[in-house]
């Protein structure tokens, strides 16, 4: 068994698991989704994409842009429940919360089509 493949496809599964657990909830109610949980679907978000750098493959290349996506959304819903959160006078709003949401949504898409890409590679892998 090669421990950097188990240690990628744990953090890819680990992240996508983090993002849905993030995501479930009504859409506006900041009550079901939890700041930290965000924070952790971003931070292992990151280190599966910098783990996805040594891959020269074009399958590699088709990861890596799906974690960078990821990443991205992630980080744009974690900056926009910052700055409703600390800068805003509004606060967190439904409003607010339901665009969190919608971009985590977004990232677990991408989420989605890593883990595919991991699946189908490693269904296509002969011994």
């Amino acid at each position: 068994m090669n421990l950097e493949k188990v240690a990628f496809a744990f953090f890819i599964v680990l992240a996508l698991t983090l993002n849905f657990g993030f995501f479930v909830g009504e859409i506006d109610n900041a009550a079901h989704h939890g700041a930290l949980e965000l924070g952790a679907a971003l931070g292992v978000s990151l280190i599966a994409t910098v783990l996805k750098f040594g891959d020269r493959s074009q399958l590699g290349a088709v990861m890596l842009a799906t974690s960078l996506v990821a990443d991205l959304q992630l980080a744009l819903a974690a900056g926009t429940w910052t700055w409703a959160a600390n800068v805003s006078g509004d606060g967190m709003t439904s409003e607010v919360m339901a665009h969190v949401v919608s971009l985590s949504g977004g990232a677990l898409l991408a989420n989605l089509v890593s883990v595919t890409l991991l699946v189908a590679e490693t269904v296509s892998i002969r011994r």
